[in-house]
């Protein structure tokens, strides 16, 4: 692992994994709306042909999504995908497939549409580190470009899966299910590497990893959590002062570096907590505090729950 491999650290301590649901087959005109996901969901569409109008009722957003986009809506918000005609749309038949998954079509000869939907789910309480530090809704494009980049670029890899999932998804082979779901789950780390390597990376996490100088210190906290860090240490692994770096940091993340640290710790310890044998004493020593008072009170504030209610949450629910 690189050194500032950050998006492997991060998904050490993040599990995240995911499943294909939908693969809708639409001549326009067509529409489809999704309620609010729950707190550990992430839903996410892969335009694999055609174009589609992206609605967001929350922010009143609309963006047009065109073959090779994929959307992440990582707060799990209600949104509304249709062919952009305003006319009532064509009614849709469905049929669930062996693999789990359900195909959704309708008759209609219109401007043709193949797109993949599906879900990501995080494990609890990770849900409101990635809610809390990453965009309202994340937009990656996988393009079979042979640019600069070329094969090895984020987006290229992404056209690449995208592609796999619907040759996956176009067949009823043996471990399909399967496939898909391991598909589905890489497609969630390449998405958040194409956000944060694209020129105008999105705001939070993504744009501070992506910023090329503040890059090391996001590598830092992401693999040695435990570690004592203080604003002078991670601004001189950036090369800048401390003023310059806490307002950069917190420009970008809308949080400041230690408030980032805090939660990564919080995260970690929550893990830690799940295995019965280890104290709270020692889970608090481990992710950097001397004072189990003091990661006591930090983990209640964060999580909502002291680390005994979290412990005995975490427990009863394998």
């Amino acid at each position: 692992m690189s050194e500032v491999d950050w998006l492997s650290h991060l998904l050490q301590i993040v599990t995240v994994t995911g499943q294909l649901e939908v693969r809708c087959t639409y001549g326009a005109p067509w529409r489809v709306a999704w309620g609010r996901a729950a707190a550990n969901e992430i839903p996410y569409h892969a335009i694999v042909q055609g174009r589609a109008i992206f609605e967001d009722p929350e922010t009143r957003t609309t963006r047009e999504l065109v073959s090779g986009d994929i959307v992440l809506l990582p707060h799990g918000a209600a949104h509304v995908l249709h062919d952009g005609s305003g006319q009532a749309p064509i009614h849709t038949r469905q049929h669930r497939r062996p693999a789990g998954w359900m195909l959704s079509e309708n008759d209609s000869q219109g401007e043709q549409l193949d797109l993949l939907c599906g879900r990501f789910f995080i494990a609890p309480p990770h849900d409101r580190l990635i809610r809390n530090y990453l965009p309202t809704n994340l937009v990656a494009r996988a393009m079979d470009g042979r640019g600069e980049d070329g094969i090895g670029s984020a987006s290229n890899q992404l056209a690449s899966l995208v592609r796999l999932m619907r040759m996956e998804s176009a067949g009823d082979r043996a471990g399909g299910r399967a496939v898909l779901n391991a598909l589905s789950s890489a497609l969630f780390t390449l998405v958040l590497r194409a956000a944060s390597e694209s020129e105008k990376a999105p705001e939070g996490l993504l744009a501070v990893a992506g910023h090329p100088r503040l890059a090391p210190a996001i590598a830092a906290m992401l693999g040695n959590p435990a570690h004592p860090w203080k604003l002078p240490d991670l601004a001189d692994l950036c090369g800048m002062s401390r003023a310059t770096f806490m307002r950069h940091f917190q420009d970008r993340l809308g949080c400041s570096a230690l408030d980032l640290l805090t939660d990564l710790r919080m995260s970690l310890a929550a893990n830690e907590l799940k295995k019965p044998a280890i104290s709270t004493e020692a889970v608090a020593e481990t992710v950097g505090y001397q004072s189990v008072s003091a990661f006591r009170r930090v983990f209640a504030e964060r999580m909502g729950m002291t680390p005994g209610e979290w412990r005995r949450l975490a427990h009863n629910g394998e």
